[in-house]
Protein backbone atom coordinates (compact mmCIF):
# COMPACT_ATOMS: atom_id res chain seq x y z
CA UNK A 1 0.00 0.00 0.00
CA UNK A 2 1.26 3.16 -0.70
CA UNK A 3 2.17 5.58 1.92
CA UNK A 4 1.35 9.37 0.89
CA UNK A 5 2.58 12.62 3.13
CA UNK A 6 0.01 15.64 2.67
CA UNK A 7 1.52 19.08 3.91
CA UNK A 8 -1.43 21.50 5.10
CA UNK A 9 -4.17 18.05 4.77
CA UNK A 10 -6.66 20.07 7.19
CA UNK A 11 -6.60 22.84 4.25
CA UNK A 12 -9.55 22.97 1.68
CA UNK A 13 -7.55 21.10 -1.29
CA UNK A 14 -5.35 19.23 1.32
CA UNK A 15 -8.59 17.58 2.84
CA UNK A 16 -9.82 16.90 -0.30
CA UNK A 17 -6.79 15.49 -1.41
CA UNK A 18 -6.90 13.15 1.16
CA UNK A 19 -10.07 11.89 0.37
CA UNK A 20 -9.13 11.28 -3.19
CA UNK A 21 -6.17 9.04 -2.36
CA UNK A 22 -8.02 6.96 0.87
CA UNK A 23 -10.42 6.19 -2.52
CA UNK A 24 -7.48 4.93 -3.72
CA UNK A 25 -6.27 2.93 -1.39
CA UNK A 26 -3.04 4.90 0.03
CA UNK A 27 -2.33 5.13 3.76
CA UNK A 28 -1.80 8.65 4.55
CA UNK A 29 0.04 11.12 6.91
CA UNK A 30 -0.59 14.66 7.17
CA UNK A 31 1.43 17.69 8.29
CA UNK A 32 -0.73 19.87 10.18
CA UNK A 33 0.11 23.36 12.10
CA UNK A 34 -2.46 23.16 14.74
CA UNK A 35 -4.44 19.39 15.59
CA UNK A 36 -7.01 21.63 16.64
CA UNK A 37 -7.99 23.00 13.57
CA UNK A 38 -9.42 19.95 11.99
CA UNK A 39 -12.56 20.62 10.98
CA UNK A 40 -12.41 19.77 7.13
CA UNK A 41 -10.87 16.33 7.86
CA UNK A 42 -12.97 15.24 10.81
CA UNK A 43 -15.10 12.58 8.46
CA UNK A 44 -11.66 11.05 7.93
CA UNK A 45 -9.22 11.69 10.67
CA UNK A 46 -9.47 8.23 12.06
CA UNK A 47 -7.97 6.88 8.73
CA UNK A 48 -5.19 9.39 8.97
CA UNK A 49 -2.13 9.38 10.94
CA UNK A 50 -1.66 13.51 11.46
CA UNK A 51 1.42 14.65 12.66
CA UNK A 52 1.79 18.04 14.25
CA UNK A 53 4.47 20.45 12.58
CA UNK A 54 5.17 23.74 11.25
CA UNK A 55 7.47 23.59 8.43
CA UNK A 56 9.52 26.40 9.68
CA UNK A 57 10.80 24.32 12.04
CA UNK A 58 13.76 22.44 10.46
CA UNK A 59 14.68 19.98 12.94
CA UNK A 60 10.39 18.67 13.52
CA UNK A 61 10.03 18.81 9.78
CA UNK A 62 13.40 16.21 9.45
CA UNK A 63 11.55 13.96 12.48
CA UNK A 64 8.07 14.13 10.58
CA UNK A 65 9.57 12.89 7.12
CA UNK A 66 11.28 9.96 8.15
CA UNK A 67 9.54 8.64 10.79
CA UNK A 68 6.00 8.80 8.09
CA UNK A 69 8.77 7.45 4.76
CA UNK A 70 6.87 7.70 2.44
CA UNK A 71 6.53 6.98 -1.56
CA UNK A 72 4.73 10.16 -2.19
CA UNK A 73 4.59 13.71 -0.78
CA UNK A 74 1.97 16.57 -1.60
CA UNK A 75 3.11 19.92 -1.16
CA UNK A 76 0.23 22.12 -0.53
CA UNK A 77 0.98 23.89 2.98
CA UNK A 78 1.20 27.71 2.30
CA UNK A 79 -0.03 31.45 2.99
CA UNK A 80 -2.13 31.15 0.07
CA UNK A 81 -4.33 34.76 1.00
CA UNK A 82 -3.06 37.64 -0.87
CA UNK A 83 -4.35 39.89 0.65
CA UNK A 84 -2.54 38.14 4.24
CA UNK A 85 0.79 38.46 2.00
CA UNK A 86 0.36 42.22 1.54
CA UNK A 87 0.09 42.67 5.62
CA UNK A 88 3.00 40.15 6.51
CA UNK A 89 5.27 39.55 3.46
CA UNK A 90 8.14 38.45 5.73
CA UNK A 91 5.92 35.44 6.98
CA UNK A 92 4.66 34.78 3.73
CA UNK A 93 8.42 34.39 2.34
CA UNK A 94 9.30 32.41 5.84
CA UNK A 95 6.33 29.52 4.95
CA UNK A 96 6.07 29.46 1.68
CA UNK A 97 9.70 29.60 0.45
CA UNK A 98 11.83 28.81 3.24
CA UNK A 99 9.56 26.31 4.23
CA UNK A 100 9.78 24.07 1.22
CA UNK A 101 13.24 24.18 1.39
CA UNK A 102 12.82 22.82 4.67
CA UNK A 103 10.89 20.41 2.91
CA UNK A 104 12.89 19.46 0.37
CA UNK A 105 15.90 18.96 2.02
CA UNK A 106 14.29 16.86 4.61
CA UNK A 107 12.86 14.58 1.34
CA UNK A 108 16.21 14.42 0.12
CA UNK A 109 18.32 13.04 3.46
CA UNK A 110 15.12 10.37 3.45
CA UNK A 111 15.16 9.29 0.05
CA UNK A 112 15.91 10.82 -3.36
CA UNK A 113 13.48 8.56 -4.85
CA UNK A 114 10.66 9.67 -3.09
CA UNK A 115 8.41 11.41 -5.14
CA UNK A 116 7.22 14.98 -4.88
CA UNK A 117 4.83 17.49 -6.18
CA UNK A 118 5.45 20.74 -5.53
CA UNK A 119 1.86 22.85 -5.93
CA UNK A 120 2.45 26.34 -6.91
CA UNK A 121 0.25 28.73 -8.20
CA UNK A 122 -1.16 30.49 -11.40
CA UNK A 123 -1.05 33.36 -9.72
CA UNK A 124 2.99 33.20 -10.46
CA UNK A 125 2.21 34.89 -14.06
CA UNK A 126 0.83 38.01 -12.94
CA UNK A 127 0.55 40.87 -15.67
CA UNK A 128 0.54 38.24 -18.08
CA UNK A 129 -0.20 40.41 -21.86
CA UNK A 130 -3.02 39.74 -23.92
CA UNK A 131 -0.82 38.02 -27.01
CA UNK A 132 0.18 35.58 -24.14
CA UNK A 133 -3.45 34.63 -23.03
CA UNK A 134 -4.65 31.69 -22.73
CA UNK A 135 -1.52 31.40 -20.69
CA UNK A 136 0.69 27.89 -21.56
CA UNK A 137 3.58 26.91 -19.26
CA UNK A 138 5.55 29.26 -21.36
CA UNK A 139 4.56 32.31 -20.55
CA UNK A 140 7.12 34.93 -18.01
CA UNK A 141 6.73 34.72 -14.84
CA UNK A 142 6.26 38.45 -13.73
CA UNK A 143 4.19 38.28 -10.10
CA UNK A 144 2.78 41.28 -8.86
CA UNK A 145 1.93 40.72 -5.31
CA UNK A 146 4.00 39.04 -2.03
CA UNK A 147 2.45 35.35 -2.24
CA UNK A 148 3.04 35.34 -6.15
CA UNK A 149 6.78 36.19 -5.59
CA UNK A 150 6.91 33.68 -3.06
CA UNK A 151 5.66 30.76 -5.06
CA UNK A 152 7.87 31.42 -8.21
CA UNK A 153 10.57 31.65 -5.75
CA UNK A 154 9.48 28.26 -4.24
CA UNK A 155 8.55 27.09 -7.85
CA UNK A 156 12.37 27.68 -9.05
CA UNK A 157 13.41 26.21 -5.45
CA UNK A 158 12.12 22.73 -6.53
CA UNK A 159 13.29 23.08 -10.61
CA UNK A 160 16.57 23.02 -8.95
CA UNK A 161 16.43 20.71 -6.59
CA UNK A 162 15.55 18.26 -9.85
CA UNK A 163 18.59 19.41 -11.59
CA UNK A 164 20.47 19.67 -8.66
CA UNK A 165 19.81 16.31 -6.85
CA UNK A 166 17.90 14.23 -9.18
CA UNK A 167 14.77 14.20 -7.19
CA UNK A 168 11.57 13.06 -8.98
CA UNK A 169 9.76 16.95 -8.43
CA UNK A 170 6.74 17.86 -10.46
CA UNK A 171 5.69 21.37 -10.55
CA UNK A 172 1.85 22.07 -10.80
CA UNK A 173 0.46 26.01 -11.59
CA UNK A 174 -3.10 24.94 -10.27
CA UNK A 175 -5.55 28.34 -11.67
CA UNK A 176 -8.28 29.46 -9.33
CA UNK A 177 -10.13 26.38 -7.82
CA UNK A 178 -13.53 26.35 -5.71
CA UNK A 179 -15.59 24.11 -3.87
CA UNK A 180 -16.57 23.27 -0.61
CA UNK A 181 -14.77 23.70 2.82
CA UNK A 182 -12.91 26.69 1.23
CA UNK A 183 -12.11 29.97 3.43
CA UNK A 184 -14.15 32.24 3.54
CA UNK A 185 -11.18 34.91 2.85
CA UNK A 186 -11.86 33.67 -0.80
CA UNK A 187 -14.45 35.15 -3.18
CA UNK A 188 -17.15 32.38 -4.06
CA UNK A 189 -17.10 30.78 -0.43
CA UNK A 190 -17.19 34.42 0.85
CA UNK A 191 -20.38 34.67 -1.72
CA UNK A 192 -21.63 31.60 -0.54
CA UNK A 193 -21.29 32.29 3.30
CA UNK A 194 -22.67 35.62 3.30
CA UNK A 195 -26.04 34.28 0.93
CA UNK A 196 -26.14 31.23 3.71
CA UNK A 197 -26.22 34.17 6.66
CA UNK A 198 -28.63 35.79 4.53
CA UNK A 199 -31.19 32.87 4.38
CA UNK A 200 -30.58 32.27 8.16
CA UNK A 201 -31.72 36.01 9.04
CA UNK A 202 -28.16 36.47 10.63
CA UNK A 203 -27.41 39.39 8.45
CA UNK A 204 -29.22 41.65 6.59
CA UNK A 205 -30.27 40.55 2.86
CA UNK A 206 -26.92 42.87 1.39
CA UNK A 207 -24.00 41.20 0.10
CA UNK A 208 -21.10 42.61 -0.19
CA UNK A 209 -18.95 42.45 -2.82
CA UNK A 210 -15.18 43.64 -4.38
CA UNK A 211 -14.26 43.75 -7.95
CA UNK A 212 -17.16 41.86 -10.19
CA UNK A 213 -15.24 42.56 -12.83
CA UNK A 214 -12.44 40.32 -13.01
CA UNK A 215 -12.50 37.00 -14.84
CA UNK A 216 -10.86 33.78 -13.69
CA UNK A 217 -10.79 29.97 -14.56
CA UNK A 218 -12.64 28.52 -12.24
CA UNK A 219 -12.07 24.17 -11.54
CA UNK A 220 -13.53 22.25 -8.97
CA UNK A 221 -11.59 21.51 -6.00
CA UNK A 222 -12.44 17.96 -6.51
CA UNK A 223 -11.60 18.00 -9.98
CA UNK A 224 -8.14 19.50 -9.04
CA UNK A 225 -6.96 17.31 -6.57
CA UNK A 226 -7.41 14.20 -9.30
CA UNK A 227 -5.07 16.24 -11.44
CA UNK A 228 -2.85 16.54 -8.99
CA UNK A 229 -2.55 13.03 -8.60
CA UNK A 230 -2.21 12.04 -11.96
CA UNK A 231 0.55 14.65 -12.84
CA UNK A 232 2.30 13.34 -9.70
CA UNK A 233 2.06 9.84 -11.38
CA UNK A 234 2.62 10.30 -15.24
CA UNK A 235 4.06 13.59 -15.72
CA UNK A 236 7.77 13.97 -16.04
CA UNK A 237 10.14 14.86 -13.56
CA UNK A 238 11.10 18.25 -13.56
CA UNK A 239 8.51 19.86 -15.33
CA UNK A 240 5.64 22.16 -14.98
CA UNK A 241 2.58 21.62 -15.58
CA UNK A 242 -1.29 24.36 -15.50
CA UNK A 243 -3.84 22.75 -13.87
CA UNK A 244 -7.24 24.59 -15.33
CA UNK A 245 -10.86 25.07 -16.86
CA UNK A 246 -9.49 26.79 -19.85
CA UNK A 247 -12.61 28.65 -19.88
CA UNK A 248 -13.10 32.08 -18.01
CA UNK A 249 -15.45 33.36 -15.83
CA UNK A 250 -16.16 36.91 -14.39
CA UNK A 251 -17.24 37.19 -10.41
CA UNK A 252 -19.78 38.45 -11.74
CA UNK A 253 -21.17 35.70 -13.80
CA UNK A 254 -20.56 33.43 -10.45
CA UNK A 255 -22.34 35.85 -8.03
CA UNK A 256 -25.35 35.41 -10.24
CA UNK A 257 -25.62 32.01 -10.38
CA UNK A 258 -25.13 31.88 -6.80
CA UNK A 259 -27.97 34.18 -6.18
CA UNK A 260 -30.33 32.57 -8.46
CA UNK A 261 -29.78 29.56 -5.84
CA UNK A 262 -30.48 31.96 -2.73
CA UNK A 263 -33.98 31.86 -1.00
CA UNK A 264 -34.07 35.55 -0.42
CA UNK A 265 -34.12 38.22 -2.40
CA UNK A 266 -30.44 40.21 -1.70
CA UNK A 267 -28.75 43.64 -2.47
CA UNK A 268 -25.81 43.68 -4.08
CA UNK A 269 -22.70 46.41 -2.79
CA UNK A 270 -19.56 47.26 -3.97
CA UNK A 271 -17.12 47.24 -1.16
CA UNK A 272 -13.75 49.55 -1.30
CA UNK A 273 -12.42 47.55 1.75
CA UNK A 274 -12.63 44.29 -0.94
CA UNK A 275 -10.53 45.84 -3.85
CA UNK A 276 -7.21 44.60 -3.89
CA UNK A 277 -4.16 46.56 -4.55
CA UNK A 278 -3.05 45.36 -7.81
CA UNK A 279 -5.76 42.92 -9.71
CA UNK A 280 -5.05 40.93 -12.70
CA UNK A 281 -8.60 41.54 -15.07
CA UNK A 282 -7.71 38.55 -16.84
CA UNK A 283 -6.44 34.78 -15.83
CA UNK A 284 -7.20 32.10 -18.29
CA UNK A 285 -4.99 28.95 -18.88
CA UNK A 286 -4.15 26.50 -21.29
CA UNK A 287 -3.34 22.87 -20.08
CA UNK A 288 -2.81 21.23 -22.91
CA UNK A 289 0.58 19.84 -21.74
CA UNK A 290 -1.49 18.10 -18.91
CA UNK A 291 -4.16 16.90 -20.80
CA UNK A 292 -1.97 15.31 -23.23
CA UNK A 293 0.37 13.67 -20.52
CA UNK A 294 -2.45 12.19 -18.06
CA UNK A 295 -5.78 12.48 -20.04
CA UNK A 296 -7.09 14.60 -17.44
CA UNK A 297 -10.01 16.87 -17.86
CA UNK A 298 -12.49 18.72 -15.80
CA UNK A 299 -15.54 16.69 -15.10
CA UNK A 300 -17.72 18.59 -12.61
CA UNK A 301 -19.81 21.56 -13.80
CA UNK A 302 -19.43 24.87 -12.48
CA UNK A 303 -23.04 25.08 -11.22
CA UNK A 304 -22.98 21.88 -9.47
CA UNK A 305 -19.42 23.83 -7.50
CA UNK A 306 -21.91 26.46 -6.45
CA UNK A 307 -24.77 24.34 -5.08
CA UNK A 308 -21.85 22.64 -2.90
CA UNK A 309 -19.94 25.11 -1.92
CA UNK A 310 -23.37 26.96 -0.69
CA UNK A 311 -25.14 23.92 1.20
CA UNK A 312 -21.36 23.71 2.85
CA UNK A 313 -21.63 26.72 4.32
CA UNK A 314 -25.85 26.18 5.14
CA UNK A 315 -24.98 23.28 7.18
CA UNK A 316 -22.47 24.95 8.70
CA UNK A 317 -23.86 26.37 12.53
Amino acid sequence: MAQALITGINGFAGSHLADFLLSKGYQISGIIYDLEENRNIDHIKERLTLRECDIRDEARLNEVISQSSPDEIYHLAAIAHVPTSYRNPKLTFEVNLYGSLNLFEAAKAVSRDIKVLYVGSASEYGDVRDVEIPMSEDVPLRPVDPYSVSKVSADMLAFQYFKSFNMHMVRVRPFNHIGPRQSPGYVVSNFAKQIAEIEKGWKEPVISVGNLEAKRDFTDVRDMVRAYWLALQRGEPGEVYNICSGKALSIKELLQKLLAMAKKDIEVKQHPGKVRPSDVPLSLGDCSELREKTGWKPKIPVEKTLQDALDYWRRRG
